[in-house]
């Protein structure tokens, strides 16, 4: 009944979301959000449930968006009547397909075979675009006009929120796909062969069919977020292909937390917001999300969904207040530290300009701009690397009364 209520929040939320951002430009960003979603959920099957790093899953995406690009085109010549709130099915479809001829060569071997297989595929895949300009376009790519095309119940795609509610509700029904996939024999089995494969396979279970399966799944729903992107943009092209995109969505698994199933979901969400935030202050948006997988994979291996499951459970067990006085005493010299490594940054990209901040101006040419960010910076290192041990301490402190609580 729980999951069920939770279902219906989800539900709830996704409907009046519109109504709070009504904004062409919000839509927008809410629409590239549940894209992000989905794509980062096909992609957690493959990494978080099958235990199968890929670095080109962008293909199935790209493929799908293609598939449902040239759609597009035929329903506005009249030559194919699939209306385009079923687009999103020959998405998957494309998607499908590909996993299933690229999938049967990639998945007889995992761990590093596997990767590098995938990895050769993207870039395959994301140079033939550039030559097979017959289904890909070019550089140009594919575009298409979503309101020409045959309508269904008399649905238009004229309005941003048209699209968004189109797009809300595939997303949603794929979620559902993903989430009732993992307790399937086929899912469990997936997690199976992660943790071990040898075991699975001297109790006679296949571990290439078992990660084919999985690499199927995550191919058709990686070909639905294409497709919705298509429909979303008007216009795929090659960089939905390659390894820029596939390192994103890597990133926001990473980010979220592999082990879990909402753990894409809060990254696709973060990341999508800061990198259209970031966009319009700043041209090292590229370089900060970088840092922040390093960050996220040097500091938070289990993402934040790990960090915010412990939170909660020393604040259940009332614990937390143990570690409000250490955190609090590391914040503020973590902020300074933060906004100094940000600047020193801007100012390298000004090449010679000013950057201007608040009421703050800071010449690049100046040593004094220099100096005095790399002193602060300085000051605010130390003072963070003399709390911290405290914070180390109250959290060990922490985790032993949650052990002693827990234990039977």
């Amino acid at each position: 009944m729980g999951s069920r209520g939770a279902w219906v929040a989800v539900a709830v939320l996704l409907g009046v979301l519109p109504l709070s951002f009504d904004s062409v430009l919000s839509l927008g960003i809410l629409n590239q959000m549940l894209i992000a979603v989905l794509f980062a959920l096909s992609y957690n099957t493959l990494l978080g449930q099958g235990g199968l790093l890929s670095f080109g899953h962008a293909v199935y995406f790209g493929l799908g968006g293609y598939v449902a690009a040239h759609a597009m085109r035929l329903g506005e010549l009249g030559s194919l009547s699939l209306p385009l709130v079923l687009l999103p099915l020959a998405g998957a479809t494309g998607g499908l397909l590909a996993a299933l001829l690229l999938g049967s060569m990639s998945t007889r071997r995992g761990g590093t075979a596997f990767t590098m297989i995938s990895l050769g595929l993207g870039e395959l895949l994301a140079a033939a675009a550039l030559i097979l300009v017959a289904f890909f376009g070019g550089e140009a790519g594919i575009s298409g006009d979503r309101t020409a095309g045959p309508a269904l119940l008399g649905q238009s795609f004229a309005s941003e929120t048209a699209v968004y509610y189109h797009a809300a509700v595939w997303v949603f029904l794929g979620t559902l796909c993903l989430a009732a996939f993992r307790q399937t024999p086929a899912g469990r089995l997936a997690m199976a062969v992660r943790d071990n494969p040898l075991r699975a396979q001297c109790l006679g279970y296949s571990p290439a069919r078992v990660r084919l399966i999985c690499f199927l799944v995550a191919g058709t729903f990686a070909g639905m977020a294409g497709a919705l992107f298509a429909i979303h943009n008007e216009i795929i092209t090659s960089q939905a292909l390659g390894t820029a995109n596939a390192g994103q969505v890597l990133l926001m698994c990473f980010l979220g937390g592999t082990g879990y199933f909402l753990g894409p979901v809060l990254g696709a969400v973060l990341l999508t917001l800061c990198t259209a935030l970031l966009s319009d202050y700043t041209t090292l948006s590229t370089l900060y999300l970088g840092l922040l997988f390093v960050g996220c994979v040097m500091f938070l291996p289990g993402g934040l969904s790990e960090l915010l499951l412990q939170l909660h459970v020393r604040w259940r067990q009332r614990t937390l207040r143990t570690l409000a006085r250490p955190l609090a005493r590391c914040a503020l010299p973590t902020a300074i530290l933060l906004s100094c490594g940000v600047l020193l940054l801007e100012l390298a990209a000004r090449e010679g300009g000013i950057l201007r901040v608040a009421a703050l101006e800071l010449p690049a040419r100046s040593g004094w701009s220099w100096f005095g960010l790399a002193g602060a910076a300085l000051v605010a290192a130390v003072l963070l690397r003399r709390e911290l041990p405290a914070l180390q301490q109250a959290w060990r402190a922490a985790d032993a009364a949650y052990d002693r609580w827990s234990r039977p």
